[in-house]
């Protein structure tokens, strides 16, 4: 199994608060961080972490201002973005039209989840959600990405993605009966396809550390190994010899490009896996153990409690809480 599909399958991306926004010119919106509502359904606070948004422009123009990069990005129909949590953002008609709303405050007035905003000139339509994990996770998928990830029209892999949203949108404009299932499903996909569009485009993952990783020829083999067969008793020195590097070259490498030792990522990554078994309920925690790569259940349950900062029991008793566990927020 490669890592992408073992990280998605694991922590089970969770998408949530699809709207579409029917803008005309003049309008600008604030999103991102400075717009977003940080309590789930129960009201409980949510990681910052755990959250990532994503729009697309179906029609019209539009220019996006990113926190962090000097210049403002002209979108056309097709383009499409992803957003850390943490990040903020400003969507206007033009770059000279001043913001002076926030898209939450806009989307809380959607009626059957379209939001209208605007001075009655030339029209723009987005369509726009939010990313989260419906489980507990040590490490959200937000902190292996860049803050940004912009999906131009005319990148490569992105027919599937217009295809994707085309069917969000129709859902959203529906509602048929199992509309919130479906939108939410497609919502998930489109995040998996614009990850695939960001690398097939072959344009900025390659300063960043986990998907550099990957598609290094050395490491990427190391991790196709960690995921493929997380129980084996891995060492540094046998997974340098997969990497087909020595010992300390490899060490020094992956570090450099993921932040962590071979072995700590061994480990924290067993610890993932362990979370979703427990989850489910219907293992033993010998079980368990032995197929994450532990002998006896008293190594496991050392090794879980160092990670996760609790024994596999007390994580059970917390109902997941507390170790990012997501809910609901606003789109950006």
């Amino acid at each position: 199994m490669d890592p992408i599909t073992d990280i998605f399958r694991t922590m089970h991306v969770a998408a949530f608060g699809q709207h579409r926004l029917e803008a005309t010119a003049p309008w600008g919106l604030i999103g991102g961080k400075e717009s977003e509502q940080k309590v789930t359904p129960s009201d409980k606070q949510v990681s910052p972490t755990d959250l990532a948004h994503f729009a697309m422009l179906s029609r019209g123009n539009w220019w996006l201002s990113v926190e962090g990069l000097l210049e403002p990005i002209p979108l056309t129909g097709g383009d499409c973005f992803l957003l850390a949590r943490d990040t903020s953002i400003v969507m206007r008609d033009s770059p000279r039209t001043r913001p002076r709303s926030t898209f939450r405050e806009i989307a809380a007035k959607a009626n059957r989840n379209v939001a209208h905003y605007g001075g009655g000139g030339a029209p723009t339509t987005i369509v726009c959600g939010s990313l989260s994990f419906d489980r507990a996770s040590l490490k959200p998928i937000t902190q292996f990405l860049p803050s940004f990830i912009l999906v131009k029209a005319d990148q490569a892999r992105t027919l599937a993605l217009h295809i994707t949203m085309q069917a969000l949108e129709s859902e959203m404009a529906d509602q048929a009966p199992g509309s919130e299932v479906v939108a939410t499903r497609l919502a998930e996909v489109l995040f998996i396809q614009v990850l695939r569009a960001h690398i097939a485009s072959g344009d900025g993952w390659r300063n960043i550390g986990w998907l550099r990783a990957i598609f290094d020829p050395q490491i990427g083999t190391a991790l196709n190994a960690i995921h493929g067969s997380v129980n084996t008793p891995w060492t540094v020195e046998s997974l340098a010899a997969a990497a087909g590097m020595s010992r300390s070259a490899f060490a020094v490498r992956f570090k450099q490009l993921l932040g962590q030792t071979p072995l700590e990522y061994v480990t924290e990554w067993r610890m993932q896996k362990a979370m979703q078994l427990l989850e489910q309920g219907d293992r033993k925690l010998i079980d368990v153990a032995r197929l994450i790569g532990y002998e006896s259940d008293a190594a496991f349950s050392k090794a879980f409690k160092r990670v996760v900062g609790a024994n596999p029991g007390e994580y059970l008793k917390r109902g997941f809480q507390g170790h990012g566990h997501a809910g609901m927020a606003e789109s950006p």
